[in-house]
């Protein structure tokens, strides 16, 4: 169900839905900003759960922002659980400076950029009643169509793969470069990739030249995605198909990079990287044996933070494995290249510190 907010404005009672991407709770009141609004002015109003709704410039929108967010708190705990928390009430804080988006997508505030490509990556086709919006969160959606643009260079594919709000980016290269390297199924001639996401994985398997691959996912987003960077790359071979985990035929190659930590997502953003109990890689490690062709493996992603942030237990990810009735024939493992991994001031450093990404390879236990 929709969340309306209504506010007093001019004399008159308005109202319209607001929109937002986290588990969030809608703020309690409303009111229009002043102009000259000052950061210790607006915190005020955010902390006793009143929201405002800006209706000067723009880019005095952005600075009144950014003076809010230098205010609040740093999330600073070490405690994975703390850790998070802390980021929840940053974010509810930053997000209650609202902007009005009128139909067709479009911000009607002084000096405003078009925002309404960003917008429409987002929430698709442009809208037709307005609607309020976390000027926060228009500020990550501009920046997130600048790299949809742009796209993310793969080093492994020696191609860009283009990438909307909402679908995982293969930022982390590293688990791409333990793809490419890893020697092939002998005679492999199909693929699964379980997840797809952007379709990183599945380009890869297709420039390593297996013939046939079905890619899967549960999310029309990622499939559009993952069909626009195939048609861009020119790759046919690749067959698309939504679904929550497997086709029903059998491949000889079937590989996974399920979200590597359990815990519950705070925003449908982070599906890709939370998996509530292992719900997933538990289903994918069960599933995967009965639709693997005799002499095939199985590929599966992921890091052991979880491990080192207290969220896995040690050997918990080993007992899945034999609980599926699989084996571990190889593993391949890699440090992580990414800012956070080597920024000694994040407060998870010391779980970023030791984290290793692995390739397992895996194979039914009747098979070794």
């Amino acid at each position: 169900m929709p969340h309306i907010l209504s506010w007093q404005e001019q004399g008159q009672t308005r109202q319209a839905e607001w929109r937002h991407t986290a588990a969030q709770k809608p703020p309690t009141e409303l009111a229009v900003a002043e102009p000259n609004l000052s950061a210790k002015a607006a915190l005020k109003s955010f902390h006793q759960g009143q929201a405002l709704l800006w209706r000067s410039d723009y880019h005095q929108a952005v600075q009144l922002l950014s003076a809010v967010k230098r205010q609040l708190p740093a999330a600073t705990s070490p405690d994975f659980h703390t850790h998070r928390m802390q980021q929840a009430q940053r974010s509810r804080l930053a997000n209650m400076l609202l902007v009005e988006i009128d139909p067709g997508h479009r911000l009607n505030l002084r000096r405003a950029p078009d925002v309404s490509a960003a917008l429409t990556d987002v929430f698709g086709t442009p809208n037709r009643e307005p609607f309020l919006l976390p000027l926060n969160l228009l500020l990550g959606f501009i920046g997130a169509h600048q790299w949809h643009k742009k796209g993310v260079e793969i080093p492994a594919l020696g191609a860009r793969i283009h990438v909307p709000f909402g679908v995982f980016s293969p930022l982390r290269g590293e688990y791409l470069n333990l793809i490419a390297a890893a020697p092939l199924p002998p005679r492999a001639q199909s693929a699964f990739d379980i997840g797809t996401g952007s379709g990183a994985i599945a380009a890869l398997l297709a420039q390593r030249g297996l013939p046939a691959i079905t890619a899967t996912d549960n999310s029309p987003r990622a499939i559009s995605c993952a069909r626009d960077n195939f048609q861009r790359l020119g790759l046919t071979q690749i067959t698309l198909l939504q679904a929550d985990l497997f086709p029903e035929s059998r491949a000889d190659l079937i590989v996974c990079n399920p979200p590597w930590l359990p815990a519950k997502p705070a925003a449908d953003i982070e599906t890709a990287l939370y998996d509530p109990g292992s719900a997933m890689l538990q289903a994918f490690l069960q599933g995967a044996p009965e639709h693997l062709n005799s002499g095939g493996q199985i590929w599966l992603i992921m890091s052991d933070l979880a491990e080192h942030l207290g969220l896995r237990r040690p050997g918990e990810l080993a007992a899945h494995i034999a609980a599926a009735g699989l084996t571990v024939a190889q593993r391949l493992d890699t440090r992580p290249q990414h800012p956070k991994s080597r920024d000694a001031t994040n407060p998870l450093a010391h779980a970023r510190h030791q984290e290793t990404v692995s390739l397992y390879i895996l194979q039914p236990a009747q098979a070794t």
